[in-house]
């Protein structure tokens, strides 16, 4: 048997419930993990306190998980005792579960099990950002909360191509942003100024990872081409200002973000990809780690260890 948690109310981060399952066994094509951490991510958040309440139905929590596989179908290509992480995953938030084999790809022995169970999330947002927005290297970039967790994954696989960052944080992150190889850049009133300041040939492309107004308004002075905007929050004003807008739900965004799992987990196996944890919980205390997570400023990464 496992435990699980799952959203029984929506609106409140007391909705949260915490029940007892029993995994079923793999199908041929799938994987049973027992899970030793959860990866977390704002849009679990999101999920508990804006989704409408389907009724009766139980809503699970969780996209990524890192564990030990238990059991496997006889398609799968892997075996039992096998260290793996689990992205695109549904139900996350339990202690074992049984997963799609093509969703688990192999842990890099470099990786501990909170770092592996955050990494694709954000890395497949970030790489996802810099793949809309054609950026290439040689070019300076804009982003937008760059000390969070797809920001810092942001700066990390742009400064791999080469690509030059600044980056709008608070002054007491910038210290984050700078150990990733982008200048950063507080944000308030002058910011467009600043940041012109800094790039005088000009800013290529922006990417936003929080969604204000100030950080479109300054991407839309800033960015000539608003097909190299992308926002990942900011989706009421994209339609009216011409900018991307992506997100895990969207067919095309799920497609790349499916593509890119495989590399994203050998440049972490390499070194060249890292994931700033800061904090883990018990499992039984996914409350409190949500409601930390919650505040938007958890100062990196959260994991439930189970």
């Amino acid at each position: 048997m496992a435990q699980k948690w799952i959203v029984s109310t929506f609106g409140s981060l007391d909705g949260l419930e915490l029940i007892v399952v029993d995994p079923p066994a793999p199908k041929a094509d799938e994987v049973t993990i027992q899970v030793k951490a959860v990866g977390m991510n704002p849009v679990d958040v999101k999920t508990i306190l804006t989704a409408e309440d389907p009724g009766s139905l139980m809503t699970p929590l969780g996209y990524e998980v890192a564990g030990i596989i238990t059991a496997a179908g006889a398609d799968a290509p892997f075996a039992p005792g096998d260290e793996v992480i689990a992205f695109r995953v549904t139900g996350g938030y339990a202690s074992e579960l049984t997963v799609p084999a093509k969703d688990v790809f192999a842990k890099p022995e470099s990786l501990g099990w909170p770092e592996a169970a955050n990494l694709l999330l954000a890395g497949a947002t970030a790489a996802e950002m810099l793949h809309v927005t054609g950026a290439k290297a040689g070019e300076s970039i804009l982003v937008h909360g760059a000390s969070g967790a797809v920001g810092v994954s942001v700066l990390q696989q742009a400064a791999l191509w080469g690509i030059r960052c600044i980056g709008t944080a608070s002054e007491r992150t910038f210290g984050v942003v700078e150990e990733f190889g982008a200048t950063g850049v507080v944000y308030g009133d002058g910011l467009e100024e600043r940041v012109r300041s800094l790039a005088p040939d000009g800013i290529a492309a922006a990417l936003d990872c929080v969604g204000t107004d100030e950080a479109i308004d300054v991407s839309l002075a800033l960015v000539e081409d608003r097909g190299r905007i992308v926002s990942i929050a900011a989706f009421g004003r994209a339609e009216r200002d011409g900018y991307r807008v992506i997100g895990g739900a969207m067919p095309e965004s799920a497609r790349y973000r499916d593509e890119i799992r495989s590399s994203l987990v050998a440049l972490a196996g390499k070194g060249d990809l890292v994931v700033p944890v800061a904090k883990t919980f018990p499992f039984a205390e996914a409350p409190a780690a949500l409601e930390l997570l919650a505040t938007g400023h958890p100062g990196g990464k959260l994991a439930l260890v189970p």
